[in-house]
């Protein structure tokens, strides 16, 4: 398999697309990866696999009707492999394991039928220290913009994913762009005000546009810095609601369409409004566990 990643938006050739059978039963809360999916076993509303199953079929059947390529994990038995974007992401033509939580190993070897096919070269395994997931990375051309996380008290969040020497590692392995990081907002009690990983509260779409939530920044000055490399008036600003319900996380097929969550009513009119096709797709149930569009898919090949 030849892998061609240059940016965020390209038209669409492969991807990987997790899977929601079998996730098992609802999680203890104590085993919970984020504030989110904690507030909803609280609440009894956890989703039901049936639900996201029925939300993921949806995505799978407009990506067939672009003629996308679409790979999906192989079924673990009681395991959660929805959200395929953080085991590993692609830049270039280099497939990159990311370091994630020690017990969604199994997630890697669900994939295996897709490494497998990659040659040697281009697969790269970073080194333990790096801890890195594929919502914190998102290569746009000559730069790969990265979320995380360099407190002191990083190891005290779980929200906490993506730590500064996987940027360094990252910008060695990629020297001939520019690697741009950019601190974020973590809690592990409040869903409003942490940003798991980058595309929850921004992304690139279109040839020019993104769209971004200031508070998910911590720091004020990288926030603006990305304000300014768009542009202003190219720029959709979502609300602290719209950042929980997941509005910067969806995903692009090319320049001009991308699939979205049906209930974005002001995101989707907006996209609408300056030239794209949005392909809306049931997705709220997903949302439940801090994860979306963007999360849930991995591209391999992009024009």
């Amino acid at each position: 398999m030849k892998l061609h990643i240059q940016n965020e938006t390209a038209r669409l050739r492969a991807v990987i697309l997790g899977t929601a059978e079998s996730i098992g039963p609802t999680p203890k809360l104590e085993d919970t990866y984020d504030p989110k999916s904690a507030e909803h076993i609280k609440a009894g509303t956890y989703p039901l696999e049936a639900d996201m199953i029925t939300e993921m079929e949806a995505v799978a059947e407009v990506l067939k009707k672009y003629d996308v390529k679409v790979y999906r994990p192989e079924v673990i038995k009681d395991y959660n492999q929805i959200f395929a974007r953080d085991i590993s992401f692609v830049i270039d033509d280099k497939f990159v394991r990311a370091n994630i939580l020690p017990d969604r190993d199994r997630e890697i070897d669900a994939i295996e039928h897709v490494w497998s096919q990659i040659p040697e070269d281009n697969r790269i395994t970073l080194p333990e220290e790096c801890h890195v997931e594929g919502g914190d990375v998102m290569p746009w051309n000559d730069f790969i913009f990265i979320g995380t996380y360099s407190g002191e008290d990083y190891s005290d969040y779980i929200t906490a994913r993506t730590n500064m020497d996987a940027v360094i590692a990252i910008q060695e392995l990629f020297p001939h762009k520019t690697v741009k990081s950019f601190e974020l907002r973590k809690s592990n009690t409040e869903p409003k005000d942490n940003a798991l990983h980058l595309d929850c509260c921004f992304q690139p779409i279109g040839k020019d546009k993104a769209i971004i939530h200031k508070n998910g920044f911590l720091v004020e000055s990288e926030y603006e810095w990305l304000v300014n490399f768009f542009g202003k008036e190219n720029v959709f600003e979502i609300t602290k609601d719209e950042m929980y319900n997941m509005n910067s996380n969806i995903f692009s097929i090319s320049e001009d369409v991308i699939i979205s969550e049906r209930n974005f009513i002001r995101l989707n009119t907006w996209l609408r409004d300056n030239g794209f096709t949005v392909e809306e797709v049931p997705y709220a149930e997903i949302a439940k566990q801090e994860g979306l569009l963007r999360c849930s898919t991995m591209p391999l090949i992009r024009d």
